[in-house]
C-alpha cells in the first residue's frame, strides 16, 4: 500500500506540514468557529494529541498567511467573513507564541529563568 503524501508523524508545524505536503485532515472549521465565536477556550487534550500543531495552525491565521490555507475550508471562510465585516481579508494580527517545550523544569526558578 502506498500514500501520495508523508504521513505527518511528529510534525508540529502547521507551515512544515503544508509546504512539505504532508497528509493533513482539514479542522479549519473548527479554528474558524473558535475565531469567530468570541469565547474563551482552555485548550485541554492528552499528550500527543495535536495541541502544538493546532496553535501553529491557529498563529498561521492570525499572520495572515493566506498561502497556507489554500483548498482548506477556511480560505473561503476568510473571505466570506471579511465580505460581512467589511474589512481587508488575511489581515495580519500580532502573535505572541510562547513554547514551555524547550525547558528543563525540575530545578526551582527554572521556569521563571525561561520567562526571562
Amino acid at each position: 500500500m502506498s500514500f501520495p503524501r508523508k504521513i505527518p508523524i511528529g510534525v508540529q508545524s502547521f507551515e512544515v506540514l503544508r509546504n512539505d505536503r504532508y497528509l493533513y485532515a482539514d479542522k479549519t472549521a473548527y479554528l474558524f468557529q473558535l475565531v469567530t465565536s468570541g469565547r474563551v477556550y482552555f485548550l485541554s487534550r492528552p499528550r500527543r494529541f495535536g495541541k502544538s500543531l493546532f496553535l501553529s495552525t491557529l498563529s498561521a491565521y492570525f499572520l495572515g498567511k493566506k498561502e497556507l490555507f489554500k483548498g482548506l475550508y477556511l480560505a473561503n471562510a476568510e473571505e466570506g467573513q471579511a465580505v460581512l465585516e467589511n474589512r481587508a481579508a488575511w489581515q495580519e494580527y500580532p502573535v505572541l507564541y510562547l513554547d514551555f517545550n524547550t525547558g528543563q523544569y525540575e530545578q526551582s526558578g527554572a521556569l521563571d529563568e525561561t520567562l526571562r
